[in-house]
This record gives C-alpha cells, sequence and structure tokens, in this order.
C-alpha cells in the first residue's frame, strides 16, 4: 500500500511537472501610424482632385453619343471612321459617308475633338 502511494505520487509529481503550460511567443506592439503633416495632407488631397477633375474632363470628352450627321440619332459603335487619330461614330453607313465627304464640317461640334 505504501508503494502504492508512492508510485501515485510520482505519477502526479511527473504529470504536474511535465504539463506545464506553454505559451507562445509574445510579438511587440506594432509601432503606432504616423500622422502626416497637415501641410503634406493638403497638398495631396488638392492633388487628387485636380487629377480627378482632369479624368473627368477627359472620359467627358471623348464621349460621343450623338451622330454628327443627324445629331437626333444614337451611334451605332460598329459604325465608326478613324479621323485624325480619333474615331469618330455614326448612326448608319449612310451618316458615315456624308461625314467622309466634308468632316471639317461636322468635326467642330464632337466632344472628342473639343480641348
Amino acid at each position: 500500500m505504501k508503494n502504492t502511494i508512492l508510485v501515485l505520487a510520482a505519477i502526479g509529481l511527473t504529470v504536474l511537472v511535465g504539463c506545464e503550460k506553454k505559451t507562445e511567443p509574445q510579438l511587440p506592439a506594432a509601432a503606432p501610424a504616423m500622422e502626416m503633416p497637415k501641410e503634406v495632407k493638403q497638398t495631396a488631397d488638392k492633388a487628387a482632385t485636380e487629377v480627378q477633375k482632369t479624368a473627368d474632363t477627359a472620359v467627358a470628352a471623348i464621349e460621343q453619343t450623338k451622330c454628327p450627321v443627324l445629331p437626333n440619332n444614337p451611334i451605332d459603335k460598329n459604325v465608326f471612321v478613324e479621323y485624325k487619330g480619333k474615331k469618330v461614330y455614326f448612326c448608319c453607313e449612310a451618316c458615315k459617308a456624308e461625314f467622309n465627304k466634308d468632316a471639317e464640317k461636322y468635326v467642330k461640334d464632337l466632344p472628342q475633338f473639343k480641348q
């Protein structure tokens, strides 16, 4: 009986010693984010606004939605000519032919040629 108690005590000690709680290593706390100086932030915001305005203007300038020959008609993206490096869209092949007779007469009203 004495031996049994000693064996149980030894097992208990082994379990207690062998079952130490393992802890994960702690990572250092992240450095706080640095604040951007006020002047730099204002300059960056102003530049971003200007870039957006320029992009909006460029997109508006190239979006042709109406036929230059028959301005009440919407364009067909499959009917176009390249004029001075830019695509000009028409509602039909007949308008394309009419444009080719005197292109300068029509380009003044096209958004992709306004600057």
